[in-house]
């Protein structure tokens, strides 16, 4: 199993900025799918963004991001250091969630989560 910690959230006011980070243990990194979540209250958790790893294929390194943050949020990855980043401009009060991140290693079982880091945007 993967360990996943996330660090980089925190309270923004409304237009700010943050960059979350995900640190994953393991050798299989490269090769992982890295996503972002995050969770409301009240409300079930959603895809913000993922990144895939180097699959071989013309897929490697494909990116999405959800909608509701398209031009705002970035995904990136840094392979040397088993880091995925999560950067989010504009940040906006509809933004405030637990994130998560999240590794699936293809071919081999489920995902792994980490615990989260909150990020809540307020005045």
């Amino acid at each position: 199993q993967v360990q996943l910690v996330e660090s980089g959230g925190g309270l923004v006011h409304p237009g700010g900025s943050l960059r979350l980070t995900c640190k994953a243990s393991g050798s299989a990194f490269s090769i992982s799918t890295m996503s972002w979540y995050r969770q409301a209250p009240g409300k079930q958790r959603e895809l913000v963004a993922l990144i895939k790893g180097a699959t071989g294929t013309s897929s490697s390194g494909t990116k999405y991001l959800a909608e509701s943050v398209k031009g705002r949020f970035t995904i990136s990855r840094d392979d040397a250091k088993n880091e995925t980043y999560l950067g989010m401009n504009s940040l906006r009060p509809e933004d405030t969630a637990l994130y998560y991140c999240n590794s699936i290693i293809p071919g081999q079982g489920g995902p792994s989560w980490g615990q989260g880091t909150q990020v809540t945007v307020s005045a």
